[in-house]
């Protein structure tokens, strides 16, 4: 039965302020385990999530989708980085976040800018999370604790990627005590039986799988597990989900992109997830009918945004075929045109790899691309030549601002303060 523990947070003999050092009672919430949880889907909610899943296998099936476009998934993974790294507070723009991802290749990564070196987490961790929905193994706890190491791995943080807290953490307040926290999550005792409770749950294929990732992702943050990154976590766990189940084998859509956009209720339905009392309540019944109504609209939205993503990119395609009048198939400047929206900062050596041609013609290629004003010449890290894609970043950008600006009552501005690991 999902309830508070009540716990006494000790006085600190250090703090910036009286109240800061206080000590106080509070309440921690343990969530109900989610094995062998009924869940009913009221009439209108089952409606919406299967609304989504059509949409999803849409994206990924039609041969005109996104679906048959790898590279334009791979921008669509980063943007969904992003937003979900600016959920929690980390600001990076796309074009900052390609060029840190470029300096990478010649081993800077992004070492005089933090923050995109964590957004870059964010990135290798979802990519950590669709290959291992993509091997047929079942998710373990020691599979999630993988996909947070990815997360924090190049961050200062290091020390704790993938590993569970041993700590009381908390949402909001104070940095120093949970005395006036908006959410106290479970006491670390309870950590591993409800991690591997929810590993269990991702195995499980009873419910429809955005409803089953919906849950996952709801209770994951209810958990909080981790001294830091839980957010970023718990929107790879979607990833993770979608793919297993077979709806989104290509690509996940950037659901973190709508969410972003759209925080206080993203939070309002995480809040509405944790009831009191007995799972089969009305109460309970109401909050995940709530949350699972949002979150099926959250994935159609994103669906029809990336499907007008793609159009955005592929008409800029056209633009530059005309600008070049006449390309080869199949040759590197033909691929190159293709490969782009993926790659928007590439250089010449990290585009031999996936194009499969020599130095000397990806560097003739560039040049072309160059005059014909489709890449430009810039540097990253200290002395290294790369190229940008400048529309490409800019469609991104404007796919950002255009989120925001239709989002009534949502803001860019997170609405949670990490949870602290004091």
């Amino acid at each position: 039965m999902a309830r508070f523990v009540d716990k006494h947070w000790a006085p600190a003999v250090s703090g910036l302020t009286r109240r800061d050092r206080e000590g106080c009672a509070y309440r921690a919430y343990v969530p109900d385990p989610l094995a062998d949880r009924a869940v009913v889907l009221d009439g209108d909610v089952a409606a919406d999530v299967a609304d989504a899943e059509a949409a999803i296998l849409q994206l990924n099936l039609q041969p005109s989708s996104l679906a048959s476009t790898e590279m334009i998934a791979r921008i669509l993974l980063r943007a969904e980085a992003v937003a979900s790294s600016r959920i929690e507070g980390l600001a990076v723009g796309p074009r900052r976040l390609l060029r840190a991802e470029a300096a990478r290749e010649f081993h800077t990564a992004g070492i005089h800018d933090v923050t995109a070196r964590e957004v870059l987490g964010s990135v290798d961790a979802m990519s950590r999370a669709m290959a291992v929905a993509d091997s047929d193994e079942p998710v373990t706890v020691d599979t999630i604790l993988g996909i947070h190491e990815e997360l924090l791995a190049a961050t200062p943080l290091a020390d704790h990627a993938g590993r569970m807290r041993e700590v009381q953490n908390w949402i909001g307040g104070s940095g120093y005590n949970p005395c006036s926290a908006a959410y106290v999550p479970p006491p670390p005792e309870h950590v591993p039986d409800l991690m591997a409770d929810l590993a269990a749950f991702c195995n499980a294929d009873t419910l429809p799988a955005v409803a089953q990732a919906a849950i996952a992702h709801a209770q994951f943050e209810t958990i909080h597990p981790f001294v830091d990154g839980n957010g970023r976590a718990g929107r790879a766990l979607i990833h993770l989900v979608l793919r297993r189940r077979g709806i989104a084998p290509r690509i996940v859509p950037p659901v973190s992109l709508v969410l972003a956009t759209l925080t206080t209720d993203y939070i309002a339905g995480l809040t509405a997830f944790r009831h009191t009392g007995e799972p089969s309540s009305r109460e309970a019944s109401a909050g995940l009918n709530r949350w699972l109504g949002f979150f099926a609209g959250c994935c159609t939205r994103a669906v029809a945004d990336s499907a007008e993503y793609e159009r955005r990119i592929r008409e800029v395609q056209r633009r530059w075929r005309v600008r070049l009048e006449t390309v080869r198939r199949n040759s590197a400047v033909d691929l190159l045109v293709e490969a782009l929206p993926g790659m928007s900062v590439v250089t010449i050596a990290g585009a031999m790899r996936p194009l499969g041609r020599s130095f000397n013609a990806i560097g003739n290629a560039m040049r072309t691309l160059e005059e014909a004003g489709v890449v430009r010449q810039i540097t990253v890290g200290r002395r290294n030549r790369a190229f940008e894609a400048t529309e490409i970043i800019d469609a991104f950008v404007d796919l950002e601002r255009r989120l925001a600006h239709r989002a009534p009552g949502g803001s860019l501005t997170p609405s949670r303060r990490r949870a602290s690991s004091r």
